[in-house]
């Protein structure tokens, strides 16, 4: 009965229709800015199986749609990845066990603009109970996601992550070289395994995206992998620039500079024009000012169509990340605890924190070269950049190259 209830309260992609408009406007702009040629091939192959992965979508933004909360089952996991933002690859002594975690799901379900939530870890799928958590996901009416390595993913798992509601898996590959991705991974498998997860996710049927992660020792490699993840048939392909949080912490001197955000702009713009696959940046939303101004500074009437569609960081509008012992952050990358599912109903967190509200108002919250800029709605920069390197998670971002590039400085 209660889930019956509950069901009711998952809306489907159409409704209401504004969001569906909201995803065309997004992709429409994109496409138009970028002189995206594949577009039309786009529509035929990906357009309709995309909506579910996307459902709720707001704009355009980090990570493309902001309705998008992610439970970090487990921090265990079965690699030791040298950027992760979970350092301890270990399960968390303290983790919600099967019975808090329904009633994590169930209280997510309580609030409208969700209706897609992602599973990810350290790796989900190491969690004994997952199918139990998916299974009651699936019966309460959401589309699950799951974010993963892809090393336990063959044709029978994919079969089974497909009976149990998941929609897309998002499979993580940081180069199209074996060698450099199993060095980022800390497996010599690592690469095979990742493919024989994303053949079995195709010949399942599930919607592949898949995750990168951006930082100097892949950078060279990252033209190739773009390639590389279209011909396989990538329907999105994350872009994420590595945070120096977690694990990654230890290798802070690999992440993007400001020359290298704009080149990695620059990259996906170029590399957008003739791939069918969706190329979003994460921890890069200067992405999106940049392609307003890649041919001059826009007008009034592009500057307002853009905020309508586009998002830019999207930490706690729209994004909100769960930790596997029930602390809710703003992003991963932002560690920054607005409260605990176990002493807090996760919608108080989620619509009371001041976390969560001094985010959603970053026109008047945020500092320095962020808080002055025009485009804080469209990006707003990277806040958990922003914290990594000064602690303030409403600070600037100081890997913006927004400013510089108006100058010809880089």
């Amino acid at each position: 009965m209660v889930q019956d209830l509950l069901k009711r309260r998952i809306k489907p992609f159409f409704r209401p229709p504004s969001l569906l408009l909201r995803q065309l406007g997004s992709v429409l702009l994109m496409a138009w800015l970028n002189g995206w040629r594949e577009f039309p091939r786009w529509l035929l192959r990906d357009a309709l199986p995309s909506i579910p992965v996307a459902n709720g979508a707001r704009g355009m933004g980090c990570i493309g749609y902001p309705g998008h909360p992610v439970w970090e089952v487990t921090a265990g996991c079965n690699l030791g990845c040298i950027h992760c933002h979970a350092a301890s690859g270990k399960p968390d002594p303290h983790e919600l066990s099967t019975e808090e975690g329904k009633r994590l799901i169930e209280q997510i379900a309580k609030i409208d603009a969700f209706r897609t939530p992602i599973y990810t870890g350290g790796e989900p799928l190491v969690r004994p109970d997952i199918f139990a958590l998916l299974r009651h996901s699936q019966e309460i009416g959401f589309a699950n996601i799951i974010a993963t390595n892809g090393i336990l993913i063959d044709d029978s798992m994919a079969l089974k992550l497909k009976e149990h509601g998941v929609v897309c898996n998002a499979i993580s590959l940081d180069a199209a070289d074996p060698e450099i991705h199993n060095r980022v991974r800390n497996s010599p498998r690592a690469f095979d395994l990742a493919m024989r997860g994303i053949e079995a996710t195709k010949k399942a049927g599930l919607f592949l995206q898949i995750n990168t992660t951006a930082m100097e020792y892949n950078m060279h490699a990252l033209d190739a992998l773009i390639d590389f993840v279209d011909r396989q048939g990538a329907g999105i392909m994350l872009m994420y620039q590595l945070v120096a949080v977690g694990r990654g912490e230890k290798i802070k001197n690999a992440t993007l500079k400001k020359a290298a955000n704009r080149d990695l702009s620059h990259l996906i713009a170029a590399k957008q024009k003739r791939t069918k696959t969706i190329i979003e940046p994460v921890a890069g939303p200067q992405y999106w000012p940049y392609l307003l101004e890649k041919d001059g500074r826009p007008g009034k009437i592009m500057h307002w169509l853009a905020k309508q569609v586009f998002h830019g960081c999207a930490a706690g509008r729209g994004f909100v990340y769960i930790k596997a012992n029930g602390d809710v952050w703003p992003c991963p990358f932002v560690e920054v605890k607005a409260g605990n599912v176990r002493e807090n109903s996760f919608r108080e967190i989620y619509e009371e924190s001041p976390v969560f509200l001094n985010l959603r108002n970053r026109e008047k919250t945020l500092k320095g070269i962020c808080g002055e800029c025009e485009y804080r709605t469209i990006c707003g920069g990277c806040r958990g950049r922003a914290f990594a390197y000064s602690g303030d998670y409403l600070a600037e971002d100081p890997r913006c190259f927004v400013r510089e590039s108006r100058k010809g400085e880089i």
